[in-house]
């Protein structure tokens, strides 16, 4: 996270409105690009392409393939990007950057290796069972491919700072999707769905193309171990599994509501509820810019502030570590505070403008009953993910993983309930997973606030630990005219 702060920072500190709106549209690349880049552009393929025409079928066909490129593709790289970014950052902070690059192309390797594991039995079941043409599977998997390369190299590219580029491989992606779907249903006369699809699968390439390209040529020294950073994953396994359970459980009450009695089935493949689906996206979107708000305070003033705390435990007097201990949990529970009251704000003014106008674009009934229930799941989501970044600060693997178990398990208990539960209340088991998992992260973080001294200065190790045998207890033996 500290990597993101000086270009931030720089932009915040000015202290006018075009610079504030840069740092958050910088703070927006970082975390939401992606999700925003995928529906927004497929809501403006559907205006100018006449979306609406196609049959049925294919467009259920297309919504679920999309939406299981974006859901497992972010479950697949989920696990990988926190070990390896946390590895990066040690790296980083030794001056190592010639492991940078070998740990990006390892990391690449590996990712890849799961995504095909998973991907390439899926698309195949698609194909011979499903019956769904082997140019459209095909694609299906390419565009899975490239969208988890995508997620993968963003991580890389939050270390650059070079956030200009970044908004050009987006803006790149856009435009070549734009062009490539009127070259591909206007001009070669492909069917609206498997066009959308195809200039789709074309924009993720070229952004993973790119990322890669930059990366490639940023840290451009190897010190060709590409696999050092394997040994992160049993030395930090918690960091991982954590971030594959709250991944998981953002999507887990989907999964739950796709087993109800009235789910869809397409092409005996892709198993959907287009309702509950389509209202968990725009609850998603009402809340996202917690997000945004999150990373900005933290890169702005948090991390500042832990780094004096850090110092002062270095090298300095007791009650310097203690003023700076105090001021630093202080600004932490003012930036609680203020992502709570900032994004209620944002989520009262966007829900009151999707209740008035979403109706009017042909989402009611049932959308819009279950989306209230899920817009304040997700307000508390968001508030539950910024509580499991600052336990990340203070190297608490216990605490983050609870939470993240906590947040799954409730989810996907009461979401099971809430499926016999009238419409309005499909939502609950969101609310009351994130809400427990929230109030268990507090509880730690102010657990710490209370215990930091022992915290800090007792897990760590001044010599490092060895599992080896016991070394004898004689230090000194006199040799006799025996020995010689």
């Amino acid at each position: 996270m500290a990597s993101l702060g000086n270009s931030i920072k720089h932009s915040f500190e000015k202290k006018t409105i075009s610079s504030t709106a840069l740092g958050v549209l910088m703070s927006t690349f970082t975390t939401v690009a992606p999700m925003f880049f995928i529906i927004g552009g497929i809501l403006f393929l559907y205006r100018i392409l006449d979306y609406s025409s196609v049959i049925y079928s294919q467009r259920v066909l297309f919504s679920c393939s999309i939406l299981y490129i974006f859901i497992f593709s972010l479950l697949c790289t989920a696990p990988f990007n926190s070990v390896i970014s946390r590895y990066i950052t040690d790296r980083i902070f030794e001056e190592k950057y010639d492991a940078i690059l070998p740990c990006f192309y390892g990391g690449l390797f590996l990712n890849l290796t799961v995504c095909c594991l998973f991907g390439i039995p899926f698309y195949l079941y698609a194909h011979f069972v499903g019956k769904i043409s082997l140019l459209y599977v095909f694609i299906c998997f390419m565009a899975f491919i490239a969208l988890s390369l995508t997620f993968y190299s963003m991580l890389y590219l939050s270390i650059t700072k070079d956030y200009g580029k970044i908004s050009l491989f987006f803006a790149i992606g856009v435009i070549t999707m734009v062009l490539s779907s009127l070259l591909f249903v206007k001009v070669l006369h492909l069917s609206v769905t498997v066009g959308m699809l195809l200039s789709l699968t074309f924009a993720f390439w070229v952004i993973a193309v790119c990322e890669f390209s930059y990366v490639k040529g940023y840290f451009h020294n190897s010190n060709r171990r590409y696999f050092d950073f394997m040994q992160y994953f049993k030395k930090y396994w918690q960091l991982g599994l954590t971030n594959f359970i709250y991944t998981l459980a953002l999507y887990a009450h989907n999964f739950v509501f796709w087993t109800k009695t009235d789910h869809i089935v397409v092409q005996k493949t892709y198993i959907c509820y287009p309702p509950y689906d389509m209202a968990t996206c725009i609850a998603m979107l009402t809340n996202i810019s917690a997000s945004v708000i999150l990373i900005t305070q933290i890169e702005l003033h948090f991390h500042e502030r832990y780094k004096a705390y850090s110092e002062s435990v270095i090298g300095g007097r007791l009650r310097d570590i203690i003023k700076a201990k105090n001021r630093m949990f202080s600004l932490l529970s003012y930036q609680l505070m203020d992502v709570v009251r900032n994004q209620f704000i944002i989520s009262v003014i966007l829900y009151l403008i999707c209740v008035v106008f979403l109706p009017q674009f042909g989402f009611a009934g049932t959308v819009m009953e279950i989306y209230p229930c899920l817009a304040a799941g997700y307000f508390v989501i968001f508030l539950l993910y910024s509580c499991i970044i600052f336990l990340y600060y203070f190297n608490d693997a216990v605490g983050s993983l609870l939470t993240a178990s906590t947040f799954l398990l409730l989810t996907t208990l009461i979401s099971v309930f809430a499926t016999k539960l009238p419409s309005i209340w499909y939502g609950i088991g969101t609310f009351i997973g994130a809400f427990a998992g929230w109030c268990i992260a507090y509880a730690r973080l102010r657990w710490i606030e209370r215990n930091l001294d022992e915290h800090i200065f007792c897990q760590g190790d001044i010599i490092p630990r060895k599992v080896q045998t016991m070394p004898t207890s004689i230090t000194y033996q006199k040799k006799t005219k025996e020995d010689d």
